[in-house]
């Protein structure tokens, strides 16, 4: 440890690291939450070599940049934890429960860390007692046998497979690194500790014995790594214009007395080797001096690991690489400019309607290619905002495994459809509706073990998350096969609250009393739930986002929680309709059918209200113009064309004067721009220029039921 701050602090004196800060905080988040992700999928009864070793190289991920940025607490707490996962992958502990729980802990404790540095004002983590709970695991028992039996494993470099290893790699190579000249000589140590901590780099040897010429230090080493990418490797120790890459001659001899340096009978014009680095001859590894010797019995799970593990970390570092880092900021600026693009093209092609398309055939036909390309680009610039459900249904099971616990119920997890994808900002949205639906299963549907099987039910009860594309929408549901709704329950409890709840309503409208205010079914209240709040919000917050929530449920066999989305909040397709001289927007994908009005068509009922019969089935008619006050100058026309429009579970048909078509609209906030107005979720900007507003189906749903 106190070599790497130092190595930092150097580092630190030559470059300025803070413009790297963004994308270390980003990269460990990452690590961290692939870490958490492996841990809770873990076997400990049967945990594979590439698992521990993947989990291993999440942790010493971390634990490099935190010590090259000089983030000493995060590095301590790696440092411990790589300490930990070195011995299980290394076998010489075996996987418990407790380790995993340890583990997990300190991925919490590493998150809150690096929250800190990036500066959000919190108290210093204190990690005391996860470090010693850490060495106590490390040191305990268990890891008494193993550390008995290293004789065999000391042998293990010279058997003719551990040299073989670096061969077969393709690309295999000796080079010579020059670094310097350098002020501080531990920036060059820091460089074996690189590719010690590294092995797929190679093996490293000084050639001039650690004794600096003119400053300057050379290195022999043997690598598959490409040169840019060990020059980027190597730059976090020493700057990259003290570092320079060569061909290995025949002229770098050894320093005599250097690590690995053969006896002086047997002169060796090349490169030797570290007495445990791969492919040094057995009579270094004897007449290796007894400092180095602990590090021989490393070879051996290296060189099996080597072979599997080139594949996965390619494999993962290709999308890597093929990625692009761009700030949310940007992304968002860029589709305000497409929205804007597509009202331009929109005012275009309708000026471009009266245009004689015989005389001005080019522009007619450059017209009908920009909407064509504006369309293109629209769904390309929207897709990069396009975010898989995974991003979303990756932070359950962790929650799951800790709730699951602290109720003593045993609950797994199962998700469908994580590559559907739904736009980002919806993502950050319906994050947290979703984890209270999710605790809900886990709280209220999912029973106890011991109650589950007197119904003959497996203990461990199943959460499901599924996530799918209909229409326009995005379809998420939460389902569990616990002991569902009570309807009897649920109407007693609502009476009690003073909630019209008459034995006549329907299962559906009965389910529904659970998102009243204040509702709870749980009999007493615990820090997990039974205070009422929650599904009231999370209906509130869903349908905010033009989204719609239903349930079903048959008791004793659990209950689905379905939510409806719209894919994207920023430009959708719409249906133009006209009243009077204004223009509407209905969101297509709430659009049913359309259809003429005939006498006799519609009813009324009550006095006031009016239905209408569309297939045996009675809808409420709703005239815009009434709604919206439109002025109408023609007063012989006569509203004669109703659109079926579909939100929250209801149908109404909106009684209009014409249908002026479908087009894609960019969707302004007008509570932003202007102030909230009912019935309206928002307005466009029409290709002639005037403001039409974008009507709120579900707003006008409810107000038929009212």
């Amino acid at each position: 440890m106190g070599e790497q701050t130092h190595n930092s602090a150097s580092l630190n004196a030559g470059i300025d690291l803070s413009q790297f800060f963004q994308v270390f905080f980003e990269e460990a988040g990452e690590n961290l939450e692939q870490m958490e992700q492996m841990l809770l999928a873990i076997d400990v009864e049967a945990a594979g070599d590439e698992e521990l070793n993947a989990i291993f190289r999440c942790a010493h991920s971390v634990k490099g940049g935190a010590a090259t940025f000089g983030f000493t607490d995060v590095a301590e707490l790696t440092h411990q934890m790589e300490t930990l996962l070195d011995k299980l992958r290394r076998h010489e502990l075996a996987p418990t429960a407790a380790m995993v729980d340890v583990l997990l802990e300190s991925g919490d404790a590493l998150k809150a860390q690096l929250a800190r540095h990036q500066g959000n004002g919190a108290e210093p983590i204190e990690t005391a007692e996860l470090l010693d709970a850490i060495r106590a695991l490390v040191e305990g028992p268990a890891a008494a046998p193993p550390r008995a039996a290293p004789a065999p494993a000391a042998a293990a470099p010279t058997a003719p497979t551990a040299p073989a290893t670096p061969a077969a790699r393709p690309g295999t190579r000796a080079r010579v690194l020059t670094v310097g000249p350098l002020q501080d000589p531990q920036q060059a140590e820091a460089l074996f500790e690189l590719f010690r901590e590294i092995p797929d780099l190679g093996s490293i040897d000084a050639v001039d014995g650690g004794q600096a010429a003119d400053g300057l230090r050379r290195f022999r080493i043997i690598t598959a790594t490409p040169d840019a990418e060990l020059l980027d490797l190597c730059t976090f120790h020493v700057a990259r214009e003290h570092l320079r890459l060569e061909d290995a001659g025949a002229g770098y001899g050894f320093f005599p007395g250097s690590p690995g340096a053969p006896a002086p009978a047997a002169a060796d014009p090349g490169y030797g080797f570290f007495d445990d680095a791969p492919g040094a001859p057995a009579a270094a590894a004897a007449a290796a001096s007894p400092v180095p010797a602990p590090a021989a019995a490393t070879p051996a799970p290296v060189a099996a690991t080597r072979t599997a593990a080139p594949k996965a970390e390619k494999a993962a570092a290709n999308p890597e690489s093929s990625t692009l880092r761009v700030s949310v900021e940007k992304v968002d600026q860029l589709i305000n400019l497409v929205g804007e693009l597509v009202i331009t093209q929109a005012m275009l092609a309708q000026n471009g309607k009266g245009v004689d398309s015989a005389l001005y055939q080019q522009l007619s036909a450059g017209l009908a290619d920009l909407e064509r390309n504006t369309r293109d680009l629209q769904e390309a610039v929207m897709s990069i905002r396009m975010i898989p459900m995974s991003m979303v249904f990756n932070r359950f099971p962790r929650m799951l495994r800790d709730l699951a616990g602290k109720l003593g119920k045993k609950v797994e997890l199962v998700t469908q459809g994580e590559a559907t994808e739904l736009d980002k900002g919806l993502v950050e949205k319906i994050t947290d509706p979703l984890t209270h639906l999710v605790r809900n299963s886990c709280d209220h549907g999912i029973e106890l073990p011991a109650e589950r099987a007197a119904k003959g039910k497996p203990e461990t009860g199943t959460v499901t998350l599924v996530a799918s594309h209909q229409g326009g929408s995005i379809v998420i549901e939460v389902r569990d096969d616990g002991r569902g709704l009570n309807r009897a329950k649920l109407i007693a409890k609502a009476r009690e609250r003073g909630i019209d709840a008459p034995d006549s309503m329907s299962d559906q409208e009965a389910f529904a009393l659970i998102f009243a205010p204040g509702f709870s079914t749980a009999e007493a209240v615990t820090d997990v739930s039974g205070r009422g709040v929650g599904m009231d919000v999370v209906k509130r917050n869903i349908t905010a986002l033009g989204g719609t929530v239903e349930i079903d449920s048959a008791e004793g066999y659990g209950m689905t929680v379905r939510v409806r989305l719209p894919l994207t909040l920023a430009i959708m397709d719409g249906m133009s309709v006209g009243v009077g001289e204004e223009c509407y927007i209905l969101p297509l994908s709430s659009v049913v059918e359309s259809f003429q009005v005939r006498e006799g068509m519609v009813k009324t009922i009550g006095g006031s209200g009016r239905v209408v019969e569309v297939r045996d089935e009675f809808m409420p008619v709703i005239d815009i113009e009434r709604v919206f006050d439109v002025p109408r100058f023609d007063f012989e026309r006569v509203s004669n064309i109703m659109v079926v429009v579909e939100a929250e579970g209801g149908r109404v048909a909106l009684l209009v004067d014409e249908l002026l078509g479908q087009q894609q609209v960019v969707v302004k906030n007008l509570e932003a721009n202007y102030r909230k107005v009912d019935d309206v979720s928002g307005a466009t900007i029409l290709g002639d220029g005037r403001v039409a507003l974008i009507l709120d189906i579900g707003a006008l749903v409810r107000r038929s039921r009212h």
